[in-house]
């Protein structure tokens, strides 16, 4: 199997972290990989950086730590949303160019969400 970026791994221990919804511990999480190639210690290592970064919290589980997702999928998703809209220089330009690329099934559950969502 070809090397992955640590940024394909980040992304594949999450999925697997979000998928299991449980605390898992390294090896865990190696073993739900199903990566003969990936070592232990590298699943460990990016653990520790989704850590350091605060996408995961841990807890001590014997010997080891275990390891949960701080927000879930669609928060995180949400989040990485709102960010790349900040970095918009025109976020209402950036807006109309969203609505024009995505589905139209999507497009009318946003009309239907924002029909809903009264302002604070």
């Amino acid at each position: 199997m070809a090397k992955r970026s640590t940024g394909e791994l980040e992304a594949a221990v999450m999925r697997i972290l979000w998928d299991q919804g449980a605390w898992l511990t390294p090896g865990e999480v190696h073993r739900l990989l199903n990566d003969d190639a990936l070592a232990y210690t590298t699943v460990m290592t990016i653990l520790v950086r989704l850590w350091k970064k605060g996408r995961v919290e841990r807890e001590r589980d014997g010997r080891a730590y275990a390891y949960h997702a701080v927000l879930t999928r669609e928060q995180y998703a949400a989040a990485r949303m709102e960010k790349v809209l900040a970095e918009a220089g025109d976020r209402p330009a950036a807006l109309s160019l969203f609505l024009d690329v995505i589905d139209p099934g999507d497009r009318d559950q946003l009309r239907r969400l924002l029909k809903g969502h009264r302002a604070p």
